[in-house]
């Protein structure tokens, strides 16, 4: 299968605004001994991304410096030790970086196979929140059926990924949303409750929408002065994992609420983690999670695809929040 000595990506010549990034062409990377090189079809666009963008988030020593943390298409070379797949297989899958590019490197175990019956356009929606919910809401917090959950920003990628499978899984589930229209998006995908956060008391609501009892599990990416108020919520054994700091990195909080309620705080950020540990998510991820997908259970939402010549126009839709679900590029 000819390779290209070149291709296109999406290039960052400065830290800035969206508008600093720009298509340019640069070498094609060649697959590792545990790679596979993909021929990029899609590329998700992720709030890590624009923080790297903007300077604020660099990447790892060892990875690409292009933007992109997931990709969908079809893989065109396999490394000496790379085993499971073949030349010409349509794959979706996670990314150390390089996303944003017509050919991106990756490890072979962060893989996954498209769905049956699925186009790459949908598998693309996959691998950056799949993984991420995975890991955080099922490993790390250890939701299990029958429990009460909580997400923050339910008409996030993450939020609506992490509604779906919670209510597959069978737990009852709550997110906060920003507006009327957002809230009726999240219940039309299984949301039992759906709070305003906006200008609101949404932890009293929520305490009051669960009849005081609070919730097992809280999945929270703003953290500030979102973790007291998420850790006031829990019920004794709670979980709360956070997993972005919008709101602010610092917090103030009882640790003796922590200790007399045995309540677990935790959290962790995806790109830092070893091979070998997106390795098992990603096995888990094909044993628990693709039988739903292929059943038509859970879903990515896809809220638009721009042209990557466009990803400037991209990331300020990721970045105004008033989105619901993925957004994406495709080569044009």
């Amino acid at each position: 299968m000819a390779i290209p000595t070149n291709m296109r990506y999406v290039a960052v010549k400065t830290a800035g605004a969206p508008g600093v990034m720009r298509v340019a062409e640069g070498p094609t990377p060649q697959a590792g001994p545990d790679d596979v090189l993909i021929e990029v079809a899609y590329a998700g666009v992720n709030r890590p991304d624009c923080a790297q963008r903007a300077g604020t988030y660099p990447p790892p020593p060892d990875a690409s410096p292009i933007l992109g943390l997931e990709v969908a298409g079809r893989i065109v070379s396999l490394g000496a030790n790379a085993t499971g797949w073949n030349i010409g297989d349509s794959v979706c899958a996670l990314t150390p970086g390089g996303g944003y590019a017509e050919y991106c490197t990756t490890p072979a175990a962060w893989c996954l196979p498209v769905p049956a019956g699925w186009s790459l356009e949908q598998a693309a929606g996959i691998p950056e929140n799949y993984f991420t919910v995975w890991n955080n809401v099922f490993d790390r917090a250890k939701l299990i059926r029958g429990e009460w959950f909580l997400v923050h920003g339910g008409t996030s990628g993450i939020g609506l990924t992490a509604i779906q499978l919670a209510k597959a899984f069978g737990a009852t589930v709550f997110t906060t949303v920003r507006n009327q229209e957002k809230a009726q998006a999240v219940r039309a995908l299984g949301a039992d409750h759906a709070v305003l956060y906006k200008d609101n008391d949404w932890a009293g609501e929520v305490k009051s929408l669960s009849g005081g009892r609070g919730v097992d599990v809280v999945l929270d990416m703003v953290a500030g002065d979102y973790v007291a108020k998420n850790l006031q919520l829990l019920k004794p054994d709670g979980r709360n994992v956070v997993i972005a700091v919008q709101g602010g990195a610092a917090a103030n909080i009882n640790v003796a609420w922590i200790m007399m309620n045995r309540i677990t705080l935790t959290g962790s950020t995806m790109r830092p983690q070893s091979i070998a540990s997106k390795a098992r998510m990603a096995r888990g991820l094909t044993e628990q999670v693709w039988p739903l997908l292929e059943a038509g259970k859970v879903s990515p939402v896809i809220h638009k695809i721009f042209a990557w010549r466009e990803a400037a126009a991209a990331h300020a839709e990721l970045e105004r929040a008033d989105h619901v679900g993925k957004v994406m590029l495709t080569l044009d």
